[in-house]
C-alpha cells in the first residue's frame, strides 16, 4: 500500500487510493533471499557483555492491509538471526493508525508508530510513505515484503564504532527501570536513546476488512517507543520507563530494546536487547 504522507485519510477518493496501492505493492513481493544460512540465537540477557553488535530493522505494518502478513512473516524469520557479518538483527513491529477506518482497527496500533513513520518519510526524502514498509537502521527503507531488498540492506550496512549495552532492567510495579552504557566512538556529540517495550509474540483473528477470515501473526510488537535520553558516551546512564498494559492478543512475554539514534531520525548507531 502507498500512501501519500499525511496524517489522515479522508475522502472516498483517497481510501480508494489507498486500496488500490496497497494492491500495487503486493505485485512487488520477491520471495526470493533464503534466510536459511542464518543463525538462530536466543535473546541476548542484559549482563551478557559479549552480546554481538545489533542492527535494527523496523517493520511499519497494519492489521487492515492485505500486503502486510508476508512482511509480518519475513520479520519473523529473521528476527534474532545474525547477518553474515555477524550482527544481531533486532526487529521492532509498529503498527500504524491510517488503515483503522478502513473496515478493521489493528489493536496494536498506536499514533507513535504512524508519526514516526511520517518522520521518516520526510528525512528519507520520500514522496508517500506506505505498508509494508522496512526502515533499516535508520539509513534505507525498503518494501516490507521484498526480502532481497533487505538482505541487500542488511548486506550493504555501515559498521558502527558505538556500542550501546543494557547493564539491567528491573520491574518495579508498572515501573522498568533501566541501565545503560555507550562506549567506542560516536559520530556525534550526543545521541538520543529511545527504549522499546515490545511483546514477544501476538496474534489477532482479523473479522473485518482486507485480511477478513485471517488469523495474523506478529513477533516483536511495540507497545510502546519513547526517547528516554539524549546522552554522548557515558559508562553508566540510569532511566525509568512505565510499562504499558499488555494488549490483547499479545502473549505473557516481553522484551526491551535500547536503541541509539542520530538526531533527527539519522543512522541508528547502536542497538541492545534483554528480557523481561
Amino acid at each position: 500500500m502507498r500512501r501519500r504522507i499525511a496524517f489522515a485519510v479522508v475522502g472516498l477518493v483517497l481510501i480508494a487510493g489507498v486500496i488500490v496501492r496497497c494492491r500495487l505493492a503486493s505485485a512487488h513481493v520477491h520471495p526470493g533471499f533464503s534466510t536459511d544460512h542464518l543463525v538462530m540465537v536466543p535473546p541476548t540477557p542484559p549482563q551478557d557483555a559479549a552480546s554481538p553488535p545489533a542492527v535494527l530493522l523496523e517493520l511499519f505494518t497494519s492489521e487492515g492491509c492485505s500486503s502486510c502478513p508476508p512482511a509480518d512473516a519475513l520479520l519473523a524469520r529473521l528476527n534474532g538471526t545474525k547477518t553474515n557479518a555477524g550482527d544481531l538483527i533486532v526487529g521492532i513491529s509498529e503498527h500504524v493508525t491510517y488503515w483503522n477506518q478502513l473496515g478493521w482497527r489493528d489493536p496494536f496500533s498506536t499514533d507513535t508508530a504512524t508519526e514516526r513513520q511520517n518522520a521518516y518519510g520526510a528525512v528519507l526524502h520520500l514522496d508517500e510513505v506506505y505498508t509494508p514498509q522496512i526502515v533499516v537502521n535508520g539509513e534505507t527503507q525498503v518494501l516490507g515484503s521484498d526480502a532481497r531488498a533487505v538482505g541487500r540492506s542488511l548486506e550493504n550496512l555501515r559498521r558502527s564504532a558505538t556500542t550501546l549495552r543494557i547493564a539491567s532492567a528491573k520491574t518495579d510495579g508498572r515501573s522498568l527501570n533501566v541501565s545503560f552504557t555507550l562506549a567506542g566512538a560516536l559520530p556525534t556529540k550526543a545521541v538520543d536513546i529511545y527504549a522499546v517495550i515490545a511483546e514477544d509474540a501476538a496474534s489477532s483473528k482479523v473479522t473485518r476488512g482486507e485480511n477478513a477470515g485471517h488469523m495474523i501473526s506478529h513477533v516483536a510488537v511495540a507497545s510502546s517507543l519513547v526517547k528516554v535520553a539524549t546522552t554522548g558516551l557515558t559508562p553508566g546512564r540510569s532511566v525509568r520507563l512505565t510499562l504499558p498494559t499488555v494488549p490483547p492478543g499479545a502473549s505473557s512475554k516481553r522484551h526491551l530494546i535500547l536503541f541509539a539514534q542520530m538526531p533527527g531520525l539519522g543512522p541508528v548507531v547502536a542497538t541492545d536487547s534483554a528480557a523481561l
